[in-house]
């Protein structure tokens, strides 16, 4: 005989117990009704009593319904395996069921008693299982947002898996946090569960949103405050601003909310108001659903620092501690400046600076408020000095690439010397500005051997792409489309072009570069650029070797416009000076360069025919403690460069070409052979003529002294937002005023760089001017035939720009600009006046690829240009360097 046994889940999906044992009424009489009724059709066993209980050796268990699960693990979480003593009825099969029904696979667990033969019974667990996840899918918003809702959905929901109520919620709750995180305060989320027709037990879950619009900040009301106006607090809320604010959005997130709180106290708290409280503050909505903020703030007095007294030092005096302190009683209470000067200046004016770049590395000084009488505040510093300590080990690390020593020499650590937390910052500095090493994941470890006095400084570098592709194509105008390609390989190793694994795709590691570059215009213009730079000659201390050749050849022949050919070589010694700073450098390089004309009409030059030789001397001196070349955040870089060549006309006797009747008679035959049979040779021809061999031969040895300074100055005003300003200057003058200004090395300003960068190699120094044509600035002096301009003496140009990074990786960092510029062109010093300029203003990104370098765009409006077509913008694109 074989009773039947059946015990079911204790969810909303039971359906009760067979005749063994019963929980429930409705279930126990279903259960008598399905017994009844099969009783008609087949015998079944009698009904046992439930009164007693029986113990059993369970024979068998058959799982039934789990296709996808492990039958074993089932049995095992259940505790029925064959060979267990079970009590019939007894706690067992309860217990069974709730722990399958706790993994949250199934929607409903039956143990049914198949039979019983003697003190054995045999058992079957009915599993109906939840329906597995397919995939999930969003309506209602943007695909654009999709992928950020999948950051945290994917988290909460398993493809594959199975999806309960809970996931569904949790899922639906982040959603809605997710745009209300945004602003949207009345987001709706539904989660729809829609079984997939293809595949059995399987659902898909769709989240259907409607994010609503953003919910507005309609005003912001202040109560109780006396020392500062409702909109000076109101923009002391960094995040959280009412609708009609310049450049903000009006936005409501309680989280930022919250954090603007205390930012606003901490404003009161640093001008004087240390006990100022918020109240009470109310948020609620208007008729028209926008955000009401009310905040209610106790001022309180204002405070001032009175007495403030030192505990602990003995290594510096008390005038000493104060002076770099610069704090002096009658001060306004201010808690930010005291931390300021006491822990971490962006200056380095600060008490724990003095001693951590003394090797005190343990020094800690905690300001104690000792006495609060009305308004003023008594601080004392207790100081604790500790021990010196001394650099033992330096390691580098992650420079895979870059020979070590070539990190090393650029770091100011050395083992043995005392520690120094200013060392490590300007080390940190030197190794950024090497190009070679990603700044973002610069990291530098200082672990501290207290029993021995020492701590070792660990460098852990992440090599970048250094090297970079030239890849550009500019239209000159009348030389028509100009293609470029460099390349620059700024971590070049001479040493190892022998060792073929150090190529990639040329030997590197040393720090060396290597810079090799063509411009080509077909048949009518060509230019070819070398240059090499050992940055330590000798290896020992930071002394530079250059060494390069141009080459520049133009053919207009066929237009009968000439040739011009200009060739240069040039070599350079620079290296770090430790006076007046160690920010301070030099470099020297001596120019030999020689300009040929043979009746070249396109430069804009007097002279169209002669050799012009240009013997130069240029002495450079910069200052810079730029942080980081790429894209800088703060700290400054001032250039000054004096160009000068000997002054030829002080041992000349006669600086004036006088033609003998042997070279007037050559000119004369060159004039017939130039205009042919069909005109004759006038006097006034060979006058012309003459007066052109004069001018040549004033400049055939040139002679000028050529003077330029260049400022840039960052900012890093909040956030990653930095201001940046450009100043320059320049200026030629000749030594003999009967001599003049030499036709070359003159001055061009307007166009991006690129559209007359024909002119830079045709002798002239190109200045960018974003807004502007070189047509636009009258300074640029005459206009030839052909377009070009005969270029300036003179010129000055400034530049302010906001700018912000949208990316800073490494491999591709990029950041937007807001710019205004003035700048202006003068023929003579006598017209200069650095308030008379041009001016404009525009937008603009940039974006530095490692293999390509700069590029990027700007599109500029100049103010003060002279337009007969409407027409006040420009589109300026920017290849290769910074015009600034």
């Amino acid at each position: 005989m074989t009773p039947d046994i059946q015990q079911s889940t204790l969810n909303k999906k039971s359906t009760g117990i067979g005749r063994v044992q019963s929980f429930r009424l409705p279930a126990l009489l279903l259960s008598c009704l399905l017994v009844f009724s099969r009783t008609q059709a087949q015998q079944l066993p009698p009904i046992v009593d439930y009164k007693e209980k029986k113990t059993y050796e369970i024979g068998g268990v058959v799982v039934e319904g789990a296709e996808s699960r492990d039958k074993n693990a089932i049995k095992s979480i259940a505790g029925l395996k064959e060979g267990t003593k079970i009590q019939i009825p007894g706690p067992l099969i309860p217990a069974a069921i709730k722990s399958l029904m706790k993994l949250r696979l199934f929607d409903d667990v039956r143990i049914i008693q198949e039979k019983v033969e003697g003190e054995v019974v045999f058992l079957r667990i009915v599993l109906v299982e939840r329906p597995i996840l397919t995939r999930w899918s969003y309506k209602g918003v943007k695909n654009s947002q999709h992928e950020d809702l999948n950051e945290f959905v994917k988290n909460i929901l398993t493809k594959g898996g199975i999806v309960t109520d809970d996931q569904k919620e949790l899922a639906k709750a982040k959603i809605r946090e997710f745009y209300v995180g945004k602003g949207k305060l009345d987001v709706s989320v539904q989660v729809l569960e829609i079984p997939e027709e293809s595949k059995a037990n399987s659902v898909r879950i769709e989240f259907v949103i409607d994010p609503n619009e953003r919910v507005k900040v309609a005003e912001i009301v202040f109560e109780g405050n006396k020392s500062f106006s409702p909109r000076k607090l109101r923009k002391k809320l960094k995040k959280t601003k009412q609708k009609g604010t310049l450049f903000k959005k009006s936005k409501f997130i309680d989280k930022e909310y919250k954090e603007d709180l205390k930012s606003l106290t901490t404003f009161y708290q640093n001008e004087g108001f240390k006990n100022m409280a918020i109240l009470s503050d109310s948020v609620y909505r208007n008729a028209e659903g926008q955000v009401i903020v009310q905040i209610n703030i106790d001022e309180g007095k204002k405070h001032f620092f009175r007495n403030i007294r030192w505990k602990g030092n003995s290594i510096y005096s008390e005038d000493q501690l104060y002076s770099v302190l610069g704090i002096s009683k009658g001060d306004v209470y201010n808690p930010e400046l005291l931390q300021n000067r006491l822990k971490f200046s962006q200056d380095g004016r600060d008490i724990s600076s003095l001693y951590l770049d003394d090797g005190y590395l343990a020094f800690d000084v905690d300001p104690v408020e000792i006495a609060v009488e009305n308004d003023s505040v008594d601080i004392e510093m207790r100081m604790f000095e500790g021990p010196q300590f001394a650099v033992d080990n330096v390691t580098i690390a992650g420079n895979d690439r870059t020979n070590e020593h070539i990190v090393r020499r650029e770091i100011r650590t050395r083992p043995g010397q005392k520690f120094s937390r200013s060392n490590i910052i300007r080390s940190q500095r030197e190794i950024i500005n090497l190009g070679y090493f990603n700044p973002e994941n610069l990291g530098i470890n200082t672990p501290v051997n207290q029993s021995r006095g020492t701590v070792d400084i660990e460098y852990k570098l992440e090599e970048k792409p250094s090297d970079q592709l030239e890849l550009s194509a500019g239209y000159g105008g009348f030389s028509g489309l100009i293609g470029t390609l460099g390349v620059v390989f700024n971590n070049f190793s001479l040493a190892n072009v022998r060792d073929r694994s150090t190529w990639s795709p040329l030997p590197q590691g040393d720090g060396q570069k290597l810079s090799v570059r063509l411009q080509s215009n077909s048949r009518f213009f060509k230019s070819y650029n070398f240059s090499f730079t050992e940055p330590w000659l000798g290896g020992r201390k930071p002394r530079s070797f250059t060494i390069g050749a141009v080459q520049t050849a133009f053919d207009y022949s066929l237009s009968g416009a000439g040739k011009l050919k200009i060739t240069r070589g040039y070599i350079g010694l620079g290296s770090q000076l430790k006076w007046p700073d160690d920010f301070f450098s030099s470099n020297t390089t001596l120019n030999i360069e020689q300009i040929e004309l043979d009746n070249f009409r396109s430069g804009g030059f007097a002279i169209t025919k002669g050799a012009f030789n240009n013997f130069s001397l240029r002495q450079t001196f910069i200052r810079s403690s730029i942080s980081d070349p790429l894209f800088p955040r703060r700290g400054s870089k001032v250039t000054l460069s004096i160009q000068a060549t000997p002054p030829y006309s002080l041992f000349r006797k006669d600086n004036t070409f006088t033609p003998t009747a042997e070279q007037r008679e050559e000119i004369v035959r060159e004039l017939k052979f130039e205009y042919g049979p069909a005109r004759p040779v006038t006097e006034s021809d060979i006058e012309a003529k003459i007066n052109e061999l004069r001018e040549a031969s004033k400049f055939r040895w040139l002679e000028y002294h050529k003077w330029k300074v260049t400022s840039e100055w960052y900012y890093n005003v909040v956030d990653k937002l930095v201001v940046a300003t450009f100043a320059k200057f320049g200026i030629l003058s000749p030594y003999n005023n009967e001599i003049g200004i030499p036709p070359f090395e003159r001055f061009e300003l307007g166009g991006d760089g690129i559209n007359n960068q024909n002119a830079g190699l045709q002798g002239k120094e190109i200045l960018a001017f974003r807004g502007y044509d070189t047509k636009d600035v009258t300074g640029n002096g005459e206009r030839t035939s052909n377009g070009t301009f005969v270029g300036a003496p003179i010129y000055n140009k400034f530049t302010v720009e906001l700018r912000y990074p949208l990316s800073l990786n490494p491999n591709s960092t990029i950041f937007a600009t807001v710019w205004m510029q003035g700048a202006n062109a003068y023929q003579k010093f006598s017209d200069y006046n650095p308030f008379d300029i041009k001016r404009s203003f525009g937008v603009g990104a940039r974006v530095f690829l490692p293999m390509f370098g700069l590029l990027g765009f700007d599109y500029g409006w100049g103010i003060d240009k002279v337009v007969t077509d409407g027409n006040y913008g420009r589109f300026n694109i920017v290849l290769g360097f910074e015009p600034e």
